[in-house]
């Protein structure tokens, strides 16, 4: 099992002083190596809050997040850090690219901080994961040289980069036309096909749920499977 959630509880106070969000209610929630995991709901359910304390940028009120059994919640300072760079990959809506670097560039932000990287090894990956998402020929080029759906395929290339167990993708569409939308599920499909990458994807958009192997509601704080329309 790559990913388990056990009692997984988070509560927000409402602004106005009002009754509390139970957002999260003792979710449990298993996800194995190499699956695609799509979760859908309403806006305000809880879904990027699951997925923010699955990648250790949120905190649980209580239970556990174990990924590659590492117990998330118990992680030092020093160790959260290590896991949210090398066990988790994150794509968000906006793609926070660097806009003065290069797409090549972007990509290996995430490697900076180990000092005992191997620039020419990394060097080599970046490149070969610039070209699987389809830039090789935008490498040298800069974000704002480039199209919405080419920034968030760099995205991609960069969020995979340190070689993760588990990418987490919020919303990764959101912000693309249709178009481009669909080339980038096509993407994130051929990367669990061809590599294994396992994927946990919240997204309103029903035709990409039903592009991943399991699709799950969140609804009062728990997960459910999801009724998607044919």
């Amino acid at each position: 099992m790559l990913l388990q959630t056990k009692a997984l509880t988070k509560t927000y106070r409402a602004p106005d002083g009002g009754d509390q969000v139970n957002v999260l209610r003792e979710l449990d929630f298993e996800v194995e190596a190499g699956e695609t995991v799509a979760i859908v709901g309403p806006s305000g359910s809880g879904k990027s809050t699951l997925l923010n304390i699955i990648g250790a940028l949120d905190r649980a009120d209580s239970g556990e997040v174990v990924v590659d059994g590492q117990n998330v919640e118990k992680l030092g300072e020093k160790e959260t850090a290590l896991y949210r760079n090398k066990t988790v990959g994150f794509i968000f809506q906006l793609h926070h690219l660097l806009p003065q670097c290069t797409v090549l560039e972007n990509v290996l932000v995430p490697t900076l901080g180990d000092r005992k990287r191997d620039e020419s090894a990394l060097q080599t990956r970046a490149e070969q994961l610039i070209e699987s998402v389809g830039l090789k020929h935008r490498m040298h080029h800069r974000p704002g040289e480039l199209s919405g759906g080419e920034r968030q395929r760099v995205a991609v290339a960069r969020s995979l980069i340190n070689d993760p167990k588990l990418l987490l993708a919020d919303e990764p569409t959101g912000a693309l036309d249709r178009v481009s939308a669909e080339r980038l599920i096509e993407l994130l499909v051929a990367l669990n096909e061809h590599q294994g990458i396992t994927l946990l994807m919240v997204t309103h958009a029903l035709d990409h749920a039903h592009r991943m192997r399991r699709a799950l509601e969140l609804r009062d704080g728990k997960l459910v499977a999801a009724t998607l329309p044919q």
